[in-house]
């Protein structure tokens, strides 16, 4: 990535150069990708994180880059509904995604955690339920663990359905 980086810094600029540099950063989640956001990009955005990440990012990157961190959300109060939406989700991610794995596992969840289905505690640490200001706690949670930005990633039973309603609950109550 570093190469990539010169690489892109060597281009030629075409056209008129901007008055700002454009601002670029990385999806960066283990502690060598952070520092690199941290020393050669505006910030970073780490995805399926918890706030325990948050926390750790903040901390490698320091306090002045730009740290946009993804939380999914489910807008059910319905407990058991709520959480069988997020198993689904975090399960997905814990079976395909390797170097989501390897971060779970550098967060200190273990074998009970991820292997059989995601447990309870890595589900409700990594997907935010319940009502909208349940929700909005959590995104407090990002921002005071160091977060400049908190993505909200809805996740429905429908993967396939535009989840306007809940985008709208949302923001009257995060913004």
């Amino acid at each position: 990535m570093t190469d990539y980086l010169d690489r892109m810094d060597a281009l030629p600029v075409h056209s008129v150069p901007p008055e700002v540099p454009p601002r670029r950063v990385l999806g960066a989640l283990g502690p060598r990708m952070l520092d690199l956001a941290g020393r050669r990009t505006w910030g970073a955005h780490p995805y399926f994180v918890p706030v325990s990440h948050t926390v750790r990012a903040r901390a490698i990157m320091g306090p002045d880059t730009f740290l946009g961190v993804e939380q999914a959300v489910v807008l059910d109060t319905d407990l058991d509904r709520a959480r069988e939406v997020a198993r689904a989700h975090v399960g997905g991610y814990v079976e395909a995604a390797p170097h989501q794995t390897a971060n779970l596992r550098r967060l200190g969840f273990g074998d009970a955690d991820l292997i059989g289905g995601p447990s309870d505690r890595l589900v409700d640490e990594i997907v935010a339920y319940g009502d909208a200001e349940t929700i909005r706690k959590r995104v407090l949670e990002h921002l005071d663990a160091g977060a400049d930005h908190v993505c909200l990633q809805v996740l429905t039973a429908d993967p396939a359905a535009l989840p306007l309603p809940e985008w709208r609950e949302l923001a009257a109550a995060v913004l």
